[in-house]
């Protein structure tokens, strides 16, 4: 058998998104799982829209999230070889000029519509004579390519779907080249996955129609069509359609929000499938538990909660020396006893510089319970503040005071920190210093 190879293929038009991710990584999981390629095709024939800042930002987010390719190429580098690809389909009869205007297709679709009829392709261009091709060109009329679809049923086994099966009659005849000699994608991404040797297509649903056509392409090119697989497309939480907010919500975004890429991975790597999301900072777990066989039909729900439950389960599992780099650029210190303190509490590695601030950094107490504060203030032992003075401090204070429980150790926190959740106040101690514990305990700002 020969090697397992895959593509990922975004046009430079625009961010990485959730929906378009998603596809990347499918493949890129496939490929490793497979021990197979994982390769980056720039789709840049769209020559008015794609530029270089942002493929620069795909390859970027890609990287970001762990995801190195093996192969690349770009299609504006092989746009001869799809000129070839049309004179050998012309040449068996499979590709034909068609001199209709974009005016005249669309009036011809609404009349059809209007009939009750689908809006297919009436293969007018076949009928034209040469008197009447003569005219058109005459007029300054350049043709646009179409493949002629053969008049069968194309069958394949999808890797999710199942066995597909899509009557050829029911579709038009696609364009293959435009009039002005630009590349289509149905004919350049059937050239460059022959070419590539991609042996699978994982890509979503969408894609179901243009691949039962690709298919067609593919055999009339002389070349055997890889296995394919089309997921359900994302929707958002409620199931529906993601809206245009959710859809293009970009990779740039979600790591500028301070998300982890691998809880990105984590959950993408598991909606759509029956299996758990599993919060990992491993890619090598993601691997290791990735099945393309375990994605359904049912439409795949993404939630930004969820991504950001499980972004919180991986912050707070994270090892000080994998974020000592991010914690010093953003100059929260401490170093690791900080980071050990304050983790357990965090949804973002970014919330640390808050409890940083807090400890370090005047702030205004609230005093909820004078009994308490004044009581503690009064029995806070001399010397540095740590740790290990909080037990037989905060007895102290519960028997002066009376108070225990939540009207003990919540008054504490407030005073503190200002704050009616976070990490344990033991540790934070050390780092807040014994003339500000007082200080705050005292209602001061401090």
């Amino acid at each position: 058998m020969s090697q397992i190879k895959v593509r990922f293929a975004p046009s430079p038009t625009g961010n990485l998104h959730v929906g378009n991710l998603r596809t990347a990584l499918v493949n890129f999981l496939f490929a490793r799982k497979t021990g197979g390629q994982f390769m980056l095709r720039i789709d840049d024939t769209d020559t008015e829209r794609s530029t270089a800042a942002f493929e620069e930002r795909i390859r970027a987010d890609l990287q970001w999230m762990g995801m190195a390719w093996d192969v690349e190429d770009r299609q504006s580098k092989r746009l001869g070889r799809y000129d070839a690809a049309l004179a050998q389909l012309r040449a068996k009869g499979r590709a034909y000029a068609c001199y209709e205007t974009p005016e005249e297709l669309t009036l011809k679709r609404k009349a059809q519509l209007s009939a009750g009829r689908p809006p297919v392709y009436d293969r007018a261009a076949l009928m034209l004579t040469s008197e009447q091709i003569a005219a058109f060109e005459a007029e300054g009329r350049q043709p646009h390519w179409r493949f002629r679809l053969e008049d069968d049923e194309v069958r394949w086994y999808d890797m999710v779907r199942g066995d597909v099966a899509y009557q050829m009659s029911s579709l038009s005849d696609p364009v293959l080249m435009r009039e002005d000699g630009r590349v289509i994608y149905t004919l350049a991404s059937v050239v460059d996955d022959i070419d590539h040797g991609i042996s699978h297509i994982l890509r979503g649903e969408d894609h179901v129609t243009n691949s039962a056509a690709q298919i067609q392409l593919f055999e009339a090119l002389g070349a055997q069509a890889p296995t394919m697989g089309h997921m359900a497309l994302l929707a958002g939480a409620d199931g529906e359609g993601m809206s245009k907010r959710l859809g293009s919500m970009s990779i740039a975004e979600l790591r500028n929000n301070d998300t982890e890429a691998m809880a990105i991975v984590s959950l993408l790597a598991r909606i759509g499938t029956s299996d758990p999301v599993l919060p990992t900072a491993d890619m090598a777990t993601v691997i290791d538990g990735f099945d393309i066989t375990r994605f359904g039909r049912a439409t795949a729900k993404f939630d930004t909660a969820e991504l950001s439950q499980v972004n919180a389960k991986i912050v707070q599992k994270l090892p000080f020396a994998t974020v000592v780099e991010r914690l010093e650029a953003a100059a929260v210190g401490g170093g690791e006893p900080f980071w050990n303190a304050i983790r357990d509490n965090l949804s973002y590695v970014g919330e640390a510089v808050d409890w940083w601030r807090i400890c370090t950094q005047p702030i205004t107490p609230i005093i909820d319970s004078a009994a308490v504060t004044n009581a503690a203030a009064d029995l806070l032992p001399r010397g540095d503040v740590e740790a290990s003075i909080w037990k037989e401090w905060t007895n102290a204070v519960a028997s002066a005071s009376g108070a225990k429980g939540r009207g003990l150790f919540m008054p504490l926190r407030l005073a503190l920190t200002g704050c009616q959740k976070g990490p344990e106040i033991a540790p934070l101690l050390a780092f807040m210093g014994r003339e500000r514990v007082l200080a705050r305990l005292r209602g001061e700002t401090a």
